[in-house]
């Protein structure tokens, strides 16, 4: 059950550095303008880079919460003896 512990924690720390990467690489300097977080299409229905590039960040931060309730009850699990 560690090592299980372990290895996810591990991968955890892996998707945060991307996350934080992919939010400081994508940040437009338009977080206080108060825009909404709508995905826009073009004329023919095709999502922009920046369209998708939101969506796999979205994707991340769900992967990451996701992983921290898992390492929670792991190590709640694990190292309770």
């Amino acid at each position: 059950m560690k090592t299980l512990y372990y290895v996810l924690l591990g991968i955890s720390v892996f998707v945060a550095v991307v996350f934080t990467g992919l939010v400081f690489l994508t940040g437009k300097g338009d977080a206080m303008s108060g825009g909404g977080g709508s995905v826009r299409t073009t004329f023919k229905g095709k999502a922009s880079f920046d369209d998708q590039m939101f969506k796999f960040t979205v994707g991340l931060a769900g992967v990451f919460m996701t992983l921290m309730v898992v390492l929670d009850v792991i190590a709640n699990q694990a190292f309770t003896n």
